[in-house]
């Protein structure tokens, strides 16, 4: 009862708030074409039927919840998965190269936290051009990679992969870099004490203090790595991905499919973090902590 009330209404009320709105917003900016329309016509409707209209349009200038649910459920369910209108066929090439850019963006953060934890100079020299490498919009960088890379032979995942490594590595590194700092001196002090070795208080104090840094931060990572792939699809003019069902959406005025594409990388999302989640809580639970 208690997760009742501090969870679940709490969030259906925010969200049967943000339907209310988006509601209003489908009418008010899909109203001037149905009234163009309704002119050209020489029709008068009533105000509901006026209202109906503007939340049934072909290709509304913004869809109706009801519209975008429909449109989601029928090329998730009710399409073969190797259909290329099936979402779930183009989530799953997303997912691909999200995944694929995630494990490396994860082992260069870990990486690159290692060295500039354990290296003064390259705690000095390394670490500001990391956070000046993320002011660069990925939308400017992700041409150049896809255009060098295409012209050494390397093309499909790999360069969306390398696009989604940009951005999940960041957040590993700092959160590595803070998790294998978080230790108080007093415990490298009972380390010291016990003359442990340098790699000895790494991985019995450092490594184990900087899990629950490591998960979150891989929660963070792992959602701008979909991100990533998604950008990456882009430029490449891919004919299979959640960025070319955008492109394709844009080319061809279908609002319903854009805001379609849109939920469906929002539930990849979604699951790759909670399972994130999941594996971060496993393994705190494995290293002895108290389950949540």
């Amino acid at each position: 009862m208690d997760t009742l009330r501090s969870k679940i209404i709490p969030v259906t009320t925010i969200l049967l708030i943000i339907v209310a709105i988006w509601y209003v917003g489908a009418v008010a900016m899909n109203a001037p074409f149905q009234r163009d329309m309704d002119s050209r016509n020489n029709a008068t409707p009533g105000t509901m039927e006026f209202i109906g209209k503007t939340l049934a349009q072909p290709k509304p200038t913004l869809p109706a919840p009801h519209q975008v649910a429909q449109n989601f459920f029928e090329n998730t369910f009710t399409r073969k998965i190797t259909s290329n209108r099936s979402l779930v066929y183009h989530a799953w090439v997303t997912l691909s190269s999200t995944l694929l850019g995630f494990a490396f963006g994860t082992v260069l953060g870990i990486v690159i936290a290692v060295g500039i934890v354990h290296v003064t100079t390259l705690d000095r020299s390394l670490m500001p051009w990391i956070i000046a490498s993320q002011t660069i919009p990925i939308l400017a960088i992700a041409p150049m990679v896809i255009v060098v890379l295409a012209a050494v032979g390397i093309t499909g995942l790999i360069p969306k992969a390398l696009i989604s490594t940009y951005l999940s590595f960041f957040p590993v590194a700092v959160g590595m870099v803070k998790g294998l700092r978080s230790p108080e001196l007093m415990h490298l002090d009972l380390m010291h004490t016990y003359n442990a070795s340098r790699s000895q208080t790494f991985w019995k104090l450092r490594v184990p203090a900087s899990v629950p840094f490591l998960f979150a931060s891989m929660k963070v990572a792992v959602a701008a790595s979909l991100v990533g792939a998604i950008v990456g699809e882009l430029p490449t003019g891919a004919v299979a991905g959640i960025g070319a069902k955008l492109l394709a959406g844009a080319y061809y005025s279908q609002t319903i499919d854009i805001w379609s594409a849109l939920v469906a990388g929002s539930v990849v999302a979604a699951l790759l973090v909670a399972l994130v989640g999941l594996a971060g809580r496993l393994v705190d639970r494995a290293m002895g902590g108290r389950p949540a």
